[in-house]
């Protein structure tokens, strides 16, 4: 389906309101309760545009400490995993390529679980040596998994499913096997499997905003080059597409993308899956329309997972990757079933 500039812009702008609200419930959800009218009311009034003299001081830090920066690490995460996904799907030419499914997550949380194990907490510019080995581990994953999956030049999608549902497991079972050999650091791997935002600060916020921000608008710069590639990489080639440069940098660009994801919250799965496949269903797979509306609709997603993960048994928590499996695990066998006759083969 293929949209013109005028609804296009209106889908952005509804998607836009969207988001803000879900924030605005998200710092409204909670222990304590704090109506949606008064969040707007602290937000205002925090930049000074009408009287915070009325608002409880409780409120305001509830509010501007735990909740808005677990509904911005949300949002960036949802942005991050969708983006990641986007890319995937149009480099190995599969709607069912995602982070999760590839094993690119599960390969980032051995990165991190080694790191724990072996007490390596260091920093460099900003970043820890767990993110880094997270990184390492995503990196490495991809590569596997896509040169596993390859025949000839090209990763057929039952090759490509299969190797990173092996990988998958694989990565899984040395995790497992890691958490047996030091049991002292189990609760901390176990949040790297499950996934969760209970560990958010603005520490944490501003470096996937670092790291998330320039990478999209890196991926919007090539995305005439994705565009091309997706209608097959002889062509692209014959267009002086550099097909395997770009292909590099977009597996770099994911890597770290997910690999700062994982570093945060653990593995959250299939955010990257259903997204960009619902955004490229209602107006094209035009990287240039499809990028924007996967960014807003991935960090409403993420934001809604979030809510509902807070809300549904609370005072207690379900990790946030348990509510996007319930979403994303039968939204991938319906996909499966769509694509059955080609995964057949």
């Amino acid at each position: 389906m293929v949209i013109n500039k005028s609804r296009y812009r209106f889908i952005v702008f509804v998607s836009f309101a969207v988001l803000i609200v879900l924030i605005a419930f998200a710092a409204a959800i909670g222990t304590v309760k704090i109506s949606v009218l008064d969040v707007f009311k602290t937000l205002l009034s925090r930049f000074e545009l009408i009287n915070g003299s009325k608002i409880l001081k409780t409120n305001e830090i509830i509010i501007f400490n735990i909740r808005i920066p677990r509904a911005l690490l949300a949002c960036f995460i949802g942005m991050g995993l969708s983006m990641v996904g986007l890319v995937y799907q149009g480099i190995f030419k599969n709607p069912m390529a995602d982070p999760f499914v590839l094993g690119t997550s599960s390969g980032s949380a051995l990165g991190a679980a080694i790191a724990i194990v072996l007490g390596i907490e260091k920093t460099f510019l900003g970043l820890s040596s767990i993110a880094g080995c997270a990184f390492a581990g995503a990196i490495l994953t991809t590569f596997v998994v896509y040169n596993i999956a390859k025949v000839g030049n090209r990763a057929s999608n039952t090759n490509l499913l299969l190797s990173g549902v092996a990988m998958n497991f694989f990565l899984s079972s040395i995790i497992s096997f890691i958490m047996v050999l030091d049991r002292n650091q189990v609760e901390k791997i176990v949040f790297w499997t499950l996934g969760s935002l209970a560990g958010a600060n603005y520490k944490n916020v501003l470096l996937l905003m670092v790291i998330t921000i320039p990478s999209g608008l890196i991926i919007y710069s090539f995305a005439r080059d994705l565009n091309i590639i997706t209608t097959g990489e002889e062509t692209a080639s014959s267009l002086g597409v550099e097909v395997e440069r770009v292909k590099n940098l977009m597996f770099i660009i994911s890597s770290l993308i997910v690999a700062t994801c994982v570093s945060v919250s653990g593995i959250i799965g299939f955010v990257g899956l259903i997204m960009p496949h619902i955004v490229k269903i209602i107006i094209g797979p035009d990287y240039k329309k499809a990028l924007p509306l996967t960014l807003l609709w991935g960090a409403s997603f993420m934001v809604l997972c979030d809510i509902l993960s807070r809300s549904l048994l609370s005072p207690a928590e379900i990790p946030v990757g348990v509510i996007t499996s319930f979403f994303g695990a039968p939204y991938f066998i319906y996909l499966l079933y769509k694509d059955k006759k080609k995964v057949i083969q």
